[in-house]
């Protein structure tokens, strides 16, 4: 079975509507979707190699404006949700100096989640909640996003059919390391939250 799923995405991965689906799973996953859109960047690449830099050029811009969606996420529910709870348990002060705190580093923190297996749409949301300045937020993303896809599109465009082969040969064991990672990464979140 697992055979037949990666041959389908493989597949999937070289048909010319599989980009719409690559730049909607990178949209979504920025703000509200569990799954990354290493997913499908990583067989479409592995499928078309000269097609690298576009898809992770796509994938990032994609990204980037699911994390804006996940920023008026934050501010949104913040506004209408978040600060009547946080006043009435007398929480208010403290989450203004959270606010600070978050918001002296929040460039920092908004790279390093953007290039980690962190999820990256707790803090799109974080940052909208706390009011992080749009144009770090932006910024930061860019060039976060950025660099996670294009080293991903780079290490495969360079290193592509071994890394395939790799992978073909050892699919049931890259399946779950797969697993074990996403599992760990929202037990992670679980500890840290």
């Amino acid at each position: 079975m697992l055979r037949r799923l990666y041959d389908w995405t493989m597949d999937l991965a070289s048909r010319k509507n599989a980009v719409w689906a690559l730049c909607a799973v990178a949209f979504v996953e920025s703000s509200v979707f569990p799954i990354p859109p290493d997913i499908l960047l990583i067989p479409m690449v592995l499928a078309a190699r000269d097609r690298a830099w576009r898809y992770a050029a796509m994938c990032t811009i994609a990204s980037v404006l699911g994390g804006m969606l996940g920023y008026a996420i934050g501010a949104g529910l913040y506004e209408s949700v978040g600060r009547p709870i946080l006043e009435f348990y007398g929480y208010a002060a403290k989450f203004s100096d959270f606010t600070a705190r978050y918001n002296e580093y929040g460039g920092w923190i908004v790279f390093i989640a953007g290039v980690t297996p962190f999820p990256y749409k707790v803090i799109t949301i974080a940052s909208g909640v706390t009011e992080l300045d749009l144009t770090t937020f932006t910024g930061a993303s860019v060039l976060a996003r950025g660099l996670r896809f294009f080293v991903v599109a780079a290490l495969l465009y360079f290193f592509g059919p071994p890394i395939r082969d790799f992978i073909e040969k050892r699919l049931g064991l890259m399946f779950a390391v797969f697993c074990v990672l996403l599992v760990g990464g929202f037990i992670l979140l679980k500890v840290v939250a």
